[in-house]
């Protein structure tokens, strides 16, 4: 790694990241993808194959812009090939779009997410063992869920609360929306929770802990980089590590419980069944039996299958969304490299994956930017990144655990000495 003054002109590269920017304004992926409340209405008051397919965008300018923006970035150095990477994820966004409600969509949203038979790395368990270890593990444990006692306005007023030492310039606003179809949402600028949803105190810390230290917090401290303000853009190739990341934030921070741990594997397996041959109806029971509610089954089986048509065409399903593999492989991808950097020395590489959305990779490779104080440290970040020493110990203590047969363990506690 070079320590060394960037090889690219600072003000060239604000241009170029400007352009960048200017060029991805617009272009949504989870929001084209949304399904308007009333499905999941009207499936949750009579069960059957919903049979509605998500409008196709017109991707036309979108498409133009981000090849304009492509074209004009010319030169080398880190910063014009980090731009690069983001424009060719953009570019990726576009064209699966533009594939929704047809088989194509399938293929590419796996080319972007990977599929459930990858390994986890070369020699190691596929995402797909992994989610079949951890529902099997947990088969066995005795876990309750969470008591909803917070209706929304006490829910908002209680999150909002834990939120403003955290976001003051400006605050990250709560507010609560009647259309949502998902229980929470959360950007770079407010938080939505479900109208008509109630909430337990430990998915309110989950929400804290996952989509507002982690998820809120890395695009604000990205799109406030005074060089490389597209460190803030949202795209497909820093998914993984940012699940990974507010998944182990949840571990690191108690608030991850065994329903929510059953629920990540339990997106691996649907996404499998769906490539198998599954339907809408059999993802939906899928869920239901793995201990979900009905509300709470629909919804999982509509992010698996929300691209476009739930419908089987010739039996190919043109929906299948593969973002949920993120959470299992990007927890692997998270624990691995942090404890690679503790390894090494490089106790500034967590807070670096907080300073923007930016891969491992990416955290390796912008090293002369670093140094050079062109990527400023995250205004933002939760206090388990910043306590190095104390992180690296709950990783290697984490990769101990991997070498634990949990079916050799002593079966109960009579027989424990």
């Amino acid at each position: 790694m070079s320590g060394g003054p960037p090889s690219e002109d600072r003000e060239r590269l604000i241009a170029q990241d400007r352009d960048v920017v200017a060029a991805a304004k617009g272009v949504l992926l989870l929001g084209e993808l949304d399904w308007p409340a009333e499905v999941e209405r009207s499936f949750l008051a009579e069960p059957a194959p919903p049979a509605h397919q998500v409008p196709r965008p017109d991707v036309a300018e979108d498409r133009a812009r981000l090849a304009a923006a492509a074209a004009a970035l010319d030169g080398a150095g880190p910063g014009v090939g980090f731009l690069r990477r983001t424009v060719g994820s953009l570019q990726d966004v576009v064209e699966l779009l533009d594939s929704l409600g047809s088989p194509e969509f399938t293929e590419r949203s796996l080319a972007l997410y990977g599929r459930p038979t990858d390994p986890l790395h070369p020699g190691a368990p596929t995402i797909l063992e992994a989610a079949q270890h951890v529902m099997e593990a947990t088969d066995r444990l005795q876990h309750d869920d969470p008591e909803p006692s917070l209706d929304a306005e006490a829910a908002r007023e209680r999150l909002q609360g834990w939120l403003d030492p955290w976001f003051t310039d400006p605050p990250l606003p709560v507010e609560l929306d009647p259309e949502l179809t998902s229980l929470a949402s959360a950007g770079s600028r407010r938080v939505r929770l479900r109208a008509d949803a109630r909430f337990s105190e430990l998915q309110l810390r989950q929400l804290l802990h996952h989509e507002a230290l982690v998820h809120a917090a890395t695009r604000r401290n990205g799109a406030g980089q005074p060089v490389l303000s597209a460190l803030g853009l949202a795209v497909p190739r820093t998914t993984a590590i940012q699940e990974g990341l507010a998944t182990l934030a949840e571990l690191i921070t108690d608030t991850m419980d065994l329903r929510r741990l059953r629920r990540v594997a339990l997106r691996v397996l649907a996404v499998q069944a769906a490539l198998d041959g599954a339907d809408f109806m059999d993802v939906y029971r899928l869920f239901l039996g793995g201990g979900q509610s009905p509300a709470d089954s629909f919804a999982s089986a509509q992010r698996v299958l929300r691209g476009g048509d739930a419908s089987r065409q010739n039996g190919v399903c043109c929906g299948i969304f593969a973002k949920d593999l993120a959470y299992v492989r990007g927890l692997w991808q998270a624990h691995g490299f942090l404890l690679a950097a503790a390894r090494e020395g490089r106790k500034e590489m967590p807070l670096r994956l907080f300073c923007g959305r930016l891969t491992p990779g990416d955290a390796v490779a912008l090293d002369p930017l670093f140094t050079a104080g062109w990527i400023v440290p995250p205004v933002v970040a939760p206090r388990w990144v910043r306590e190095a020493d104390c992180l690296a110990a709950f990783l290697v203590f984490g990769a101990l655990n991997t070498r634990i047969d949990l079916a050799l363990l002593k079966p109960g506690l009579a027989d424990w000495d």
